[in-house]
């Protein structure tokens, strides 16, 4: 067969033909991340369906010397076209193989370039373009505008993850950085929050092991901070090292993205999602309709009076505090780390995590004088926020009886009473949500670009 006078077979005749060199053009659905082989090679695979073979299609296994080599699909509906691969079998799968010593292939936009001239965005180096491919292009792309493309609706939103299960989450990658070196880490967002994780740390571990206030090794500059939506969980993703290295550093902010078997494990009470060596994505356009109906769920939410509260403390929070400013408006914690001035007050509603110190006899110093950290946090963010001196007495109240406070503090922490014993080294806390209103400040008011404080003011323990 000569490469300048080849012809495409269906997906459905190219699987009988084991062992042999075929032809084949395709509509992606979705694609491997890249990643090292236990060779000098790079490798990924990409799902591929046409009129013959619409649901299952075929896979393709693309091997390459470098991870840039790889075909990078746009987006779902893309059409992939590959010459003199092999088709291979591994039971109960059958493949289509890319040799880099004699195969070629070409990437072309897919079904919302109907109209547009079939000009490759990304080509292989043995690719040679004829013209007569551009009817194969323009039909691929005329049945895809018809087909539904199966799977995309399979997609949980990031409300409805469950620890330990493999899902697929459709959401869109925010930010990706290097955390560590040659560790990477993804941040994405479809505007819902996450449950409410529980709390396994024990309270007097607070001291040597705080729970941390975010999963990457250092927070993130302010200024990504303030591109992240302020209604919604950023959810971290990174890659299970414990096999090999993926390509995460190849995915593209800014996108919607189809995630198809992902891992959802929760770490010091915070939901992270863990890319698996089996984990597939799929790009989505921005008018894809699944897109449009979150952002659309996602505007009507911030655009509600109670949007900025947490899903899961409607219909309202518990009635465990109460603050003076009753009339002001809710805002995330989201919204508290990325507002633009300081000093500046806040009503939000919080579940609290952590207390230090955790002993109800140390929430004075010697002075008799309220010094206490919570630990806050919202579905957005998790922040500290301090109780002191006249707002200590304010949220406690002027009572020094050691049973009040502690029952007290351990109402807000979620930790069981059972036959008048406090249980504080429980298996598990689920602090309920409150509300309270937060100040922001700096300590040293000359250093504009340093850390900012919180502190909890106007809000009254009312149990």
């Amino acid at each position: 067969m000569r490469l300048d006078d080849y012809k495409f077979m269906q997906i459905e005749d190219a699987i009988s033909c084991i062992n042999q060199r075929v032809n084949l053009i395709g509509v992606v659905i979705e694609t491997s991340l890249p990643k090292k082989t236990k060779g000098t090679d790079f490798f990924c695979s990409v799902r591929i369906i046409d009129e013959s073979r619409p649901s299952l299609g075929i896979y393709i296994h693309f091997f390459a010397e470098s991870m840039e080599k790889l075909p990078y699909v746009e987006s779902v509906g893309d059409i992939v076209m590959v010459s003199h691969v092999v088709v291979k079998t591994r039971f109960p799968e059958v493949y289509a193989l890319f040799n880099k010593k004699f195969s070629s292939f070409a990437l072309f936009e897919g079904r919302d370039c109907i109209s547009k001239e079939p000009v490759p965005y990304q080509i292989s180096s043995r690719y040679k373009r004829r013209d007569q491919d551009n009817k194969f292009i323009m039909a691929l792309r005329k049945w895809s505008t018809q087909h539904k493309i199966e799977g995309l609706k399979e997609s949980l939103s990031l409300r409805e993850i469950k620890e330990g299960e493999c899902v697929n989450l459709l959401c869109k990658i925010l930010h990706v950085c290097e955390v560590k070196e040659d560790e990477w880490m993804l941040f994405v967002w479809d505007g819902t929050d996450t449950p409410p994780a529980s709390v396994e740390a024990k309270l007097e571990d607070e001291m040597e092991h705080s729970l941390p206030l975010q999963l990457e090794p250092s927070p993130l500059s302010r200024e990504t901070l303030c591109t992240f939506p302020p209604v919604g969980t950023v959810l971290r993703m990174i890659v299970d090292q414990g096999n090999v290295q993926l390509g995460i550093k190849f995915l593209k902010s800014n996108r919607w993205v189809k995630f198809v078997n992902i891992k959802c494990e929760v770490r010091a009470a915070l939901w992270r999602a863990v890319l698996m060596p089996f984990s597939k994505l799929c790009y989505l356009p921005d008018d894809d309709n699944t897109v449009i109906e979150r952002q659309r769920s996602y505007n009507e939410r911030v655009a509600s009076k109670w949007g900025r509260m947490p899903f899961t403390s409607f219909p309202w929070p518990s009635h465990i505090t109460e603050t003076d400013h009753p009339d002001v408006p809710f805002v995330t914690l989201m919204n508290v780390l990325a507002h633009p001035e300081v000093t500046c007050k806040f009503r939000c509603v919080v579940r609290v995590v952590a207390i230090f110190p955790w002993r109800v006899e140390d929430f004075r110093s010697p002075n008799d004088i309220y010094r206490v950290r919570l630990t806050l946090e919202d579905p957005t963010a998790r922040i500290h926020a301090f109780l002191y001196a006249e707002d200590g007495i304010k949220f406690f109240g002027n009572c020094h009886f050691v049973d009040m406070l502690t029952k007290k503090r351990n109402m807000l922490l979620g930790v069981a009473n059972e036959d008048g014993v406090t249980t504080v080294n429980n298996v598990s806390r689920n602090p309920p949500w409150i509300q309270c209103c937060l100040k922001s400040y700096y300590i040293d008011k000359t250093d504009i670009w340093g850390s900012r404080n919180y502190r909890i003011f106007g809000t009254t323990f009312a149990g």
